[in-house]
């Protein structure tokens, strides 16, 4: 990581936590075509045993309230793009990746995972204290990212390259508007204890969203 990057990433931090919200400096890449549609659904066939959680801890994963709430944020993001977008397509939800985000969820783990499913399925994670009017709280730092996105240059910070981006961050919110993503699932889960960065967070509000291409 170089300085700048150090430097960006620990202002990013100190920013986030003064207003109780905080999201992981990098979404994953979605790196697919129409051809792995295959690969896709086999990885989400996976049972959610495969990252430990018992089936008798489960719970329902997002209330109806919530789902619709991102769905509709999603969409209006999406077609406030500009310049517009002449191969946008309109986000339904998909409720085989709001298990996906569950499963991922349920592990309190403030990191991108499973492996397994990253290959294949973009994410944006959020996670916030205490308690919150509107599960938008955790969703709108992802889109205010678009003040540091100046299209048609992207290569500083691009969803193809989270690795190696530097600067601000904004592939949050292109994985919100990336074109052909057409399909998302989240799931929202709170962890009694867990660790953000060092520090253990009491109560924590996990947002984990998985989106998918068609």
């Amino acid at each position: 990581m170089t300085v700048i990057a150090a430097i960006s990433c620990a202002l990013l931090f100190f920013i986030l936590c003064e207003t109780s919200v905080l999201v992981l400096p990098k979404s994953t890449d979605l790196l697919l075509s129409d051809s792995n549609v295959t690969d896709i659904e086999r990885a989400l066939a996976a049972p959610l045993d495969s990252v430990g959680i018992p089936k008798a801890r489960r719970k329902r994963y997002i209330s109806q309230s919530d789902m619709i709430a991102i769905l509709d944020y999603h969409n209006q993001v999406r077609g406030k793009v500009f310049p517009p977008a002449s191969n946008m397509e309109y986000m339904v939800w998909d409720e085989t990746l709001a298990k996906s985000a569950e499963a991922w969820a349920a592990t309190c783990i403030w990191d991108h995972g499973p492996s397994y499913l990253l290959r294949f399925l973009g994410q944006n994670l959020s996670v916030r204290t205490g308690r919150y009017r509107s599960v938008l709280q955790l969703v709108k730092p992802w889109y205010d990212e678009v003040k540091d996105y100046a299209f048609p240059y992207p290569q500083d910070c691009s969803p193809r390259c989270p690795m190696r981006c530097y600067g601000p961050m904004c592939t949050h919110y292109t994985q919100m508007v990336w074109a052909t993503s057409n399909r998302i699932g989240c799931a929202i889960h709170t962890c009694h204890n867990m660790n953000v960065w060092g520090s253990v967070w009491r109560r924590a509000v996990y947002l984990v969203c998985n989106y998918a291409p068609k």
